[in-house]
């Protein structure tokens, strides 16, 4: 890594902070999930809190960052939001986050405002309903991004001036799309780059055309995290084309990386993602990278 590259300032625009054994992860305290990643038994062990952070930052300048839901007990959604306020009235830690909500739930209009009620918050995730592959998606499925219902909740944000964090599948991207067309206001942040995990040449091809069609939307961005493939260890070469190509499809100023940690720590370390990333996108002009790196992160999400 080179000395400009060690001091190109991070804004993680994706991770997570729990502390087990405070509030509720069922996820982790309660029953084993189904995860794209296999076994999750070693992020089931120990709380993630903010000195365990700032010691995988290790020799890259990360300044900022943003916090995800990490799947609180959905009974309390906003106390998550709460936990974290005073977590970063201690420590600094985080400086903008993105809270849970369930958009066809009938306690959605007050879920909403009482996030948007927090000076930290920028934005909601619900992962919709997603078929687990292509061959199975059936449009307009209950709890998808179709779903009437979950459109009553979704038009809500607006109201707000939140944003939308979107976690789905590639082949859910083109109600994704419908969804940036009929609610222009609000902005759809994609996570995990639309989940590229089949490698295969038809999964990549069904992969960018999806992409694509997002990125026809201009209410629509996206987040480089999350990559990684079951069983394979997160490298460049691995990694390459699904970044490069989300890069030209966005455009910079419209992506943004993060660590996706410590979740992505199942397939890599954090200077392994980070100093990947940079090996990566080193040809890119360096507006372009201090974009992806900082800028969009920046501008997207305000943080503190």
């Amino acid at each position: 890594m080179t000395d400009a590259d060690a001091d190109l300032p991070i804004i993680d625009a994706h991770h997570h902070f729990w502390d087990l054994g405070h509030g509720r992860y069922p996820w982790l305290e309660d029953h084993v999930i189904p995860f794209r990643y296999g076994d999750y038994s070693a992020l089931r062990q120990r709380s993630y809190l903010i000195d365990d952070f700032l010691g995988d930052h290790g020799r890259h300048r990360v300044v900022k960052s943003v916090h995800m839901e990490a799947e609180w007990d959905p009974r309390d959604p906003v106390g998550e939001t709460r936990w974290l306020h005073a977590l970063h009235d201690r420590t600094g830690w985080p400086h903008a986050m993105v809270g849970q909500a369930w958009f066809a739930r009938e306690d959605i209009a007050e879920v909403l405002a009482g996030h948007a009620a927090f000076p930290l918050v920028r934005s909601v995730r619900q992962k919709p309903a997603a078929a687990p592959s292509p061959d199975a998606f059936v449009a307009g499925a209950p709890g998808s991004m179709a779903d009437p219902a979950f459109r009553a909740g979704y038009r809500l944000l607006s109201r707000h001036g939140l944003h939308y964090d979107l976690q789905t599948p590639w082949w859910h991207l083109g109600e994704a799309a419908d969804l940036a067309r009929d609610f222009p206001d609000t902005l759809i942040v994609l996570n995990h780059t639309g989940l590229p995990s089949d490698r295969s040449p038809a999964g990549l091809d069904g992969w960018r055309n999806a992409m694509a069609a997002l990125a026809d939307r201009p209410n629509t961005m996206v987040k480089i995290s999350g990559i990684g493939v079951p069983g394979q260890r997160w490298t460049p070469d691995l990694q390459r084309a699904i970044v490069l190509d989300t890069i030209r499809l966005f455009g910079a100023d419209r992506c943004m990386v993060a660590s996706n940690f410590p979740v992505d720590s199942l397939c890599a370390t954090y200077d392994e993602i980070f100093a990947g990333l940079k090996e990566i996108t080193a040809d890119l002009a360096a507006a372009d990278r201090r974009a992806l790196f900082h800028d969009t992160a920046s501008r997207t999400y305000r943080p503190a």
